[in-house]
């Protein structure tokens, strides 16, 4: 299924639902023929033509009327996929047979999970019928969901590279978290330092803001590795939807803030103890961070109301 989340696909599913019925049922009746139901070679070259055209294409089966499997698990390479469930198998209490059992035109079930791919798929199905109108048989295709979604998205080239930027972002969080144990080890040996080697009384009060310096930093950078890493790499992220984006920045954003925050309060209490004369300074940073946070939030309230339109607009 790729990187694309469960809860996305069923999402973007009910977003897309009648263009993709519409695509499968025109996809199906292409290839609807009753020499499917007998001649594996036929089925081979049927689904390695959709494919061709249609990449999120998984199965090709046959049904016999009475809804038993009449054919093997046919994958896009025209091989046999899960032999072991396919022919012979009796279907007849499966969506898509007992939909197109009471239907005269092609069907679509609803999302399900797959026993052969186990990823999330549609299943089409169209009836055959005999000179006297008879059913001889069932042709069944079924499609790989998110690559569906993705296809009709637009979103099939830049999936292709995701690994790639992946290695990229691990990378990059690698560094990050190498920066942390420098900055960890920096604070440790302050410590030793403080603990251990004697100082003027001046050196003593500073010398402990040193420490919390080192580890403010460690915390604000592991908080962005972290943050890269969860969300460029664990989580799936739809870039197609303004809350996702709007999740990662705020959450950047955040540990941003945060390392200001700390930074011109513990700037603020060195002046205290010294000679004042970096109040000024920490005024000014003060006020970046709480220009930060009404910054961030109107950010965050005006996305969530334009997405609510959005979404509005589109029902």
């Amino acid at each position: 299924m790729g990187t694309i989340s469960y809860l996305s696909i069923i999402e973007r599913y009910h977003e897309y639902r009648g263009a993709i019925q519409e695509l499968l049922a025109s996809m199906i009746i292409g290839i609807a023929d009753e020499r499917l139901l007998n001649d594996a070679e036929s089925q081979g070259k049927s689904i390695q033509c959709l494919a061709q055209y249609y990449p999120f294409v998984d199965l090709l089966y046959v049904l016999d009327a009475h809804g038993i499997q009449g054919s093997d698990n046919i994958n896009t390479h025209g091989k046999i996929m899960a032999a072991s469930e396919g022919r012979g198998r009796d279907r007849s209490q499966r969506p898509y047979y007992l939909l197109a059992r009471d239907s005269e035109s092609v069907v679509v079930t609803e999302p399900y999970l797959s026993s052969a791919s186990r990823n999330l798929c549609i299943s089409t199905a169209i009836k055959l019928l005999d000179e006297k109108q008879q059913v001889k048989g069932y042709v069944v295709l079924d499609i790989d969901l998110g690559e569906t979604i993705e296809f009709l998205m637009g979103d099939i080239g830049r999936r292709r590279f995701q690994p790639y930027f992946k290695m990229v972002y691990i990378l990059i969080m690698m560094g990050l978290f190498s920066v942390v144990a420098a900055l960890l080890h920096s604070a440790f040996t302050e410590v030793v330092s403080l603990l251990y080697v004697e100082h003027n009384t001046h050196e003593l009060q500073l010398k402990p803001f040193s420490v919390i310096v080192f580890l403010t930093l460690a915390l604000a950078v592991f908080d962005l590795g972290k943050t890269t890493l969860e969300e460029e790499v664990l989580m799936h992220k739809d870039i197609f939807r303004h809350s996702s984006t709007r999740r990662t920045i705020t959450r950047f954003m955040a540990a941003i803030l945060i390392a200001v925050s700390i930074e011109s309060l513990l700037l603020m209490f060195k002046s205290a103890l010294g000679d004042g004369h970096d109040l000024v300074q920490v005024v000014w940073m003060m006020l970046a961070a709480v220009g930060l946070l009404v910054g961030l939030g109107l950010y965050v309230f005006l996305g969530a109301k334009a997405e609510a339109v959005l979404l509005k607009l589109r029902k």
